[in-house]
């Protein structure tokens, strides 16, 4: 029969869609609802949190595994206007803010020119942290929760603090 539902398949591609496993199948599913019933962040290539937002996301490059982060991480806002690179499992709490840029004051349709972020790989972005434009973190660095990043820090840095400093 030509008509009969091929559940393997099915199932495969569900799994391919949401990733079960990774991010519990109730929130896959109600991030999968918000994002393409309801478009919101429904131009993002990856499940992102029901409760975030994601701007110019076609400015933003996320390495293997960082999905997982945007899927189960919520009220994070993630704005890639300058640009944003995110390197190989770096994981992020809810709450964290990734800007890459300033509008300029008094004209909020206009946009600073700056260097893009760049979060190395293996990374750890604590709970309302904010990274900020411009900024570069090496690989393996850890930031503190409420952190406000405003410059760049090396490979293997752990910083915290407004504005953020190395703390070991």
């Amino acid at each position: 029969m030509k008509n009969k539902l091929d559940f393997s398949k099915l199932k495969k591609n569900i799994k391919k869609f949401i990733q079960l496993g990774s991010v519990p199948l109730g929130l896959s599913l109600l991030n999968i609802i918000v994002q393409r019933n309801f478009q919101i962040n429904g131009d993002v290539r990856w499940m992102v949190h029901y409760t975030s937002r994601v701007a110019a996301p076609k400015k933003i490059i996320i390495g293997e595994n960082v999905w997982r982060s945007f899927a189960v991480s919520g009220s994070c806002y993630i704005q890639g206007i300058n640009g944003i690179y995110i390197g190989d499992h770096t994981i992020f709490a809810p709450g964290v803010k990734i800007i890459s840029a300033n509008h300029v004051f008094g004209e909020s349709n206009k946009w600073y020119s700056d260097d893009p972020v760049r979060i190395g790989k293996h990374c750890w972005l604590g709970a309302n942290a904010v990274i900020l434009p411009g900024v570069t973190l090496g690989d393996n660095c850890l930031v503190g929760a409420g952190a406000v990043v405003t410059k760049s820090f090396p490979t293997g840095s752990k910083i915290a603090g407004v504005p953020a400093k190395l703390i070991e």
